[in-house]
């Protein structure tokens, strides 16, 4: 059941819009299998009709047939602002395979495309496909990419692109945005509905509560919490923290003007058209705390019907109370791990927020710190270490280095398990921007080898690969302020 939901006010039955002329740009083809796609010996569909099917075109290949398409209505609050009706604008979901739906992005006018065209550009359908099979790769919650297809057909943004479609998949769909319609439109049946079909699907173990829907609620933030963790974690920035850009299985979704950190600023905005930069690295967890908030607003009819306005109100704010303990307890776990700790000391948070202290104030590569951190052998004079010469204030550096190797001491691991762990934990590898816009510029003259070697560096992100070592640089200065909008 791709879409638990049915009826005319909850989502549109529609064809997608057909892509002319269409070709591959990228393909996943590791996550093709797990589909039960068959692969010719390129690793591209051995059925043609593929093609055509991610692209719009068609419903129907030799290996599977999608019946019915639709668009699903939400709403939610744009940065801060109550914003309405939204919907699937230009995300067509065909239906279900093997466990994920497939959803076809850019495939088209629906009945809530409100002004846009319906269409993604070939620059941000390549941007959302690299980044998807990153995060995976990187061990973050996320929804994953299978293919890109493009068209020569002409598209108008800021200037005039080209149009292409991206192929995600995710268990579910469902979006904070989706409550908060339907309890805008106070529907407790459609509320319901989805409540029953995730404690069913994706959440059976809060089937046992005393109340189901409260631990649902509480399920869902503290999966939340966690995924926010792991992006300050890895140094990711979102950009468009909308409700309506929130998962309710607490997954990474709608990569938009993202961004991952170069030099360290924890004040980081990587989406231009965020001015007041409310969704910037440091406040992504506040940021995601308040959507959770909304949900809770929006669940409100379900806790009472077990419980009074008052008391369920109570129950609500409660759960919701817990998000900061969670949040913080996962954001130090992350980070110890990052330092190659296991041991957990009263001490960490102050030597970890001592170390971002150093690195915002030095401008120092997010990535690349962490990483040089991973290969320093504790056993050296920490004054040998090349990663000193990165900080312009390096007596504040000897004087955190001598911190953490005291802080070494207390572990018990050797440091080369401490080297091991660490080099797990801290990629080499990241979608820096400027790596983006490379495979996209080549990819706008035709050429998508750029877009197929990044995948697959991306797919490796924590081991060494010898001979790409340029793509674990930090951007020349000329790309280090690459400007990315929502526009897409």
């Amino acid at each position: 059941m791709a879409f638990p939901l049915q009826g005319e006010e909850t989502c549109q039955h529609l064809l997608p819009s057909p892509l002319p002329n269409p070709y591959w740009v990228g393909f996943e083809s590791n996550l093709a299998k797990e589909l039960g796609i068959t692969l010719d010996a390129s690793g591209l569909p051995q059925d043609p009709r593929w093609l055509e099917v991610l692209s719009g075109n068609a419903l129907e290949t030799q290996e599977h047939t999608f019946v019915d398409p639709i668009a699903t209505v939400y709403s939610g609050h744009q940065f801060g602002m109550w914003a309405g009706q939204l919907g699937d604008g230009r995300a067509i979901l065909l239906g279900d395979l093997r466990g994920y739906e497939i959803q076809l992005k850019g495939s088209g006018i629906t009945r809530y495309s409100r002004m846009g065209d319906g269409r993604a550009v070939l620059r941000s359908s390549i941007r959302e496909f690299l980044c998807s099979e990153a995060m995976h790769a990187l061990g973050v919650p996320t929804t994953r990419a299978l293919a890109i297809t493009g068209s020569k057909k002409p598209v108008i943004r800021e200037s005039l692109e080209t149009a292409a479609v991206c192929t995600r998949l995710a268990p579910s769909f469902l979006r904070v945005g989706h409550f908060e319609h339907f309890a805008t439109a106070r529907s407790t049946v459609h509320l319901t509905t989805m409540a029953d079909y995730l404690l069913a699907h994706h959440y059976p173990v809060c089937q046992s509560a005393d109340d189901p829907y409260l631990a649902l609620f509480v399920a869902i933030s503290a999966r939340t919490a966690k995924l926010v963790a792991q992006w300050q974690a890895i140094g990711f920035c979102h950009g468009v923290l909308n409700s309506d850009n929130i998962s309710v299985l607490g997954l990474t979704i709608d990569y938009g003007p993202f961004g991952f950190l170069d030099r360290f600023q924890m004040d980081h905005i990587c989406n231009h058209s965020d001015n007041q930069g409310r969704y910037a690295y440091q406040r992504q967890p506040q940021i995601m705390h308040w959507n959770i908030a909304c949900l809770a607003g929006a669940m409100l009819p379900l806790i009472e019907q077990r419980y009074d306005g008052e008391n369920a109100q109570t129950h609500l704010q409660e759960a919701l109370e817990k998000f900061p303990e969670i949040y913080r307890t996962a954001w130090l776990a992350q980070f110890r791990a990052k330092l190659g700790l296991k041991i957990e000391n009263a001490g960490d948070m102050s030597l970890i927020e001592s170390l971002l202290k150093l690195m915002h104030g030095n401008r120092v590569d997010f990535t690349n710190t962490f990483r040089a951190l991973s290969h320093f052998d504790a056993s050296h004079n920490a004054k040998s270490n090349p990663l000193r010469d990165q900080f312009l204030n390096r007596d504040a550096f000897d004087s955190w280095m001598q911190s953490y190797l005291d802080r070494l001491k207390e572990e018990k691991s050797s440091h080369a398990e401490r080297q091991s762990h660490m080099l797990a934990t801290n990629p080499k590898f990241v979608l820096r921007n400027y790596l983006a816009q490379t495979a996209i510029e080549k990819a706008q003259n035709d050429d998508f080898s750029e877009v197929k070697r990044l995948l697959e560096i991306l797919q490796d992100p924590y081991s060494e690969q010898p001979g790409m070592d340029q793509y674990a640089v930090p951007p020349p200065a000329a790309l280090e302020q690459i400007e990315v909008s929502c526009s897409s």
